[in-house]
């Protein structure tokens, strides 16, 4: 039985001298080379680390932005800013003493309101009075926020005025749209810092125990701190001329990515290194031979992640759109960094980047010298070549089995107030003005449609169950807080101001129906489908628009992105591993091994997500992102193995070359999981439901691939099939493949 060590070191070929060797190459060009890469490198990461004060003035979590254009909640976005004069956001402020207001509460609460209209980002004139709710418990005022000004910091101003002018017994929230923006941006602050400083102390541990080095694992992270920066620079930029959207969770998963995935092409990179040094005596001669033997895995695996991630540009939802030209963006650099940046600095540092365990030249190569080699990965090749088939038939099983939760995985969308784990002032506002007032107060839902319809729209308006009351927007108002009555349509403005005829603009006029449900829970949402089914009866250009409507109009566009953009990624990938493995079988076989293991980390998901931490659902893009991660990533991990493996087989044969391809790889892909895996789970830090459970599925994925999938599956499975895995290239036909 062959192992993966064929020969004894005396007998390992030599590596010829390479093209552009130090024999050919002037002195003051293999100085001047590095030192220009070096230079460019350091001034794109000291500008990019100014950019990164400018990352939040360019980010945005306005869930509208996110809708395409053609959405109904998108055109009614548009409209109703011709209706109000003004681009606003509504904000609820809600009062709330247990056992009822005293009148002394209620004057002070007036007081407040009057007080809090002037604040600097608050639409004055459209500000309702206090709204005393039928029980005297609670009151609540809409407050209409100009978004000109920043509404997160507008929502902060009102919630410290209101933390120092405190009414004793009285409890306060800001809720509504507004305030729960406020609450996501807050959320979002710890990005730049929390988010980055924990992902880069993860990967600074993993590297000091993979290198036991001093000095490699601060090269490693240089390079990669050095790609985020170009990153930064390029992404800020681009949004800043509004080229791009970046929302806070896209800025999250930019400096994820790119740091995961910068640090594992320079572990293939720094694996590849270290062997030519123990071939090659001058440091130029074995970066060039590190070079030829990592750049097409390299390339391969980068330009394989960029096409998966561009193919979310055929996403309707703009926020899946902007991700992936971010997010190809961030692994451009990645990878530019990895091969150009890091050699560079590892020519500078020669073997003394490896100390204290440097590598001699004439050295064994660990694992792949000597019949009898010793250490892990050398045990498992031999183990795979006496049990190949019942190794990857168990790991299909145990992968089979962990996916049937994948069925059970909830992801239609969750309420927008649920987006923020932990505390969130705008959700326990929710609550209260739902104990105390119809639950949509200051979310309507907003209707445009004909003037001529416009008694018809109320009828089926008032006809719901799920519609409290109804107002118009009037001449003399921009706003109205009393119900339409059922006999007739009337416009109304605020208590004790004149009645004018309803505003009509280009023959349509507008309509506020205050939900009984609260604004982003699934019964409003439901409302908001059935009032769009009963008003294209009246007419086919009522548009229904609003907080819940544009939740109904995200969560729909997300679900036809997920349906469209995954197969074609699945595709993509297939064609790209195809023409790099000169096969087609070995890729289709690899697809598969990558679509069962999402799987099989969404199905564990489930029951962690459902039965463990009680998660209120899911967002539709998260298996989305999942997969498009997943798959990418994990396809990256597979050209290491996979062209290693083709090399040593196109020399060795095809069983001996995937035992040899094993071994070689076996550690860089495992130090490469861990570093990913770490990565993705430091955005878990972040009270963002959509960035937790994409932190779980990413990085539980990302282990499953790496010690299961990579290690045992793919390894076991090509062996036992052999020589044919290469069909229909020449390969397939070798005869040099012993069993």
């Amino acid at each position: 039985m062959k192992t993966p060590a064929t020969k004894p070191p005396a007998e390992r070929r030599r590596q010829a001298p390479a093209p552009g060797s130090s024999r050919r190459v002037p002195l003051w060009l293999r100085i001047l080379i590095p030192t220009v890469l070096i230079l460019v490198w350091f001034v794109m990461f000291g500008a990019g680390g100014a950019s990164f004060g400018r990352i939040s003035d360019v980010s945005t979590n306005d869930q509208v932005q996110q809708l395409p254009a053609s959405a109904d909640a998108t055109k009614v976005q548009v409209l109703q800013a011709e209706f109000r004069g003004d681009d606003v956001l509504p904000g609820v402020l809600i009062y709330e003493r247990s056992g009822g207001l005293t009148d002394a509460d209620q004057a002070a609460i007036t007081d407040q309101i009057a007080e809090l209209a002037q604040l600097d980002g608050v639409v004055t004139d459209s500000v309702s009075p206090a709204i005393f709710s039928e029980d005297g418990e609670a009151a609540e005022a809409i407050l209409t926020l100009d978004t000109a000004v920043t509404p997160a910091d507008t929502v902060e101003s009102i919630r410290g005025y209101l933390a120092e002018n405190p009414i004793a017994g009285v409890d306060t929230y800001v809720t509504g749209p507004a305030g729960l923006i406020a609450d996501l941006t807050g959320a979002f602050a710890g990005i730049d810092g929390i988010l980055l400083l924990t992902a880069l102390a993860a990967v600074l541990v993993i590297l000091v125990i993979v290198y036991r080095s001093p000095l490699l694992p601060v090269i490693v992270l240089f390079t990669s701190l050095a790609a985020l920066c170009a990153s930064v620079l390029v992404v800020v930029a681009l949004a800043s001329a509004d080229v791009l959207i970046l929302t806070g969770q896209t800025q999250g998963i930019l400096f994820i990515l790119v740091i995961g995935a910068a640090t594992d092409y320079s572990l293939l990179y720094v694996a590849r290194f270290r062997e030519a040094l123990r071939d090659n005596d001058k440091k130029w001669d074995a970066t060039l031979v590190a070079l030829r033997g990592s750049f097409e895995p390299i390339l391969a695996a980068g330009g394989t992640v960029i096409v998966g991630l561009l193919c979310l540009l055929f996403s309707d939802l703009n926020s899946n759109k902007a991700l992936g030209p971010v997010a190809a963006i961030g692994i451009g650099f990645a990878l530019l960094a990895a091969l150009t940046l890091l050699p560079a600095l590892l020519l500078w540092a020669g073997r003394a980047a490896f100390w204290p365990v440097r590598p001699k030249l004439g050295s064994a190569h660990p694992g792949l010298d000597g019949e009898n080699a010793k250490g892990a990965w050398p045990w498992l090749a031999r183990l795979i070549s006496r049990r190949a088939r019942l190794i990857w038939i168990a790991s299909t099983l145990l992968l089979a089995v962990a996916a049937i939760g994948a069925f059970q995985f909830k992801a239609d969308g969750v309420s927008q107030s649920e987006f923020v784990l932990g505390s969130s002032e705008a959700r326990d506002g929710q609550a209260v003005v739902g104990e105390h007032f119809p639950g949509g107060s200051g979310t309507p839902a907003v209707i445009i449609g004909p003037e001529s319809e416009l008694q018809a729209m109320t009828d089926v308006l008032l006809a719901n169950d799920g519609v409290d009351s109804v107002t118009v927007i009037s001449d003399d108002s921009v706003s109205g807080t009393l119900p339409v009555t059922a006999g007739g349509v009337q416009a109304f403005g605020p208590p004790g101001t004149p009645v004018g005829e309803p505003t009509v603009i280009d023959n349509a006029v507008m309509l506020q129906a205050t939900l009984t449900d609260v604004g982003d829970s699934a019964p409003a949402e439901a409302t908001v489908r059935e009032l769009r089914v009963d008003l294209e009866d009246v007419a086919g250009t009522v548009l229904v628009g609003g907080t819940t409507a544009i939740a109904v109009d995200t969560t729909d566009t997300a679900i036809h992105d997920r349906n469209l953009i995954i197969p074609i990624i699945l595709g993509v990938i297939l064609v790209i591993l195809m023409l790099l493995l000169r096969s087609v079988l070995a890729p289709v076989l690899l697809i598969a091994t990558v679509v069962l293991s999402f799987a099989a980390a969404l199905g564990v998901a489930s029951w962690v997500f459902d039965g463990l931490l009680g998660f209120p659902g899911a967002d539709p893009v998260v298996p989305l992102y999942g997969f498009v991660f997943l798959v990418a990533l994990g396809i990256d991990y597979n050209i290491f193995l996979m062209t290693r493996v083709r090399e040593e087989s196109i020399r060795f044969g095809t069983r001996t070359g995937i035992l040899r391809g094993l071994v070689a790889t076996g550690g860089v892909i495992t130090s490469a999981g861990l570093v990913l895996a770490a990565t993705f789970a430091a955005l878990g830090v972040l009270p963002i439901l959509f960035l937790a459970q994409l932190a779980f599925i990413v990085a539980f994925g990302v282990l499953l691939d790496t010690f299961i999938v990579r290690s045992l599956l793919v390894p076991a499975l090509a062996y036992d099939i052999g020589p044919k895995i290469w069909w229909p290239s020449k390969l397939a036909k070798s005869t040099a493949s012993p069993r």
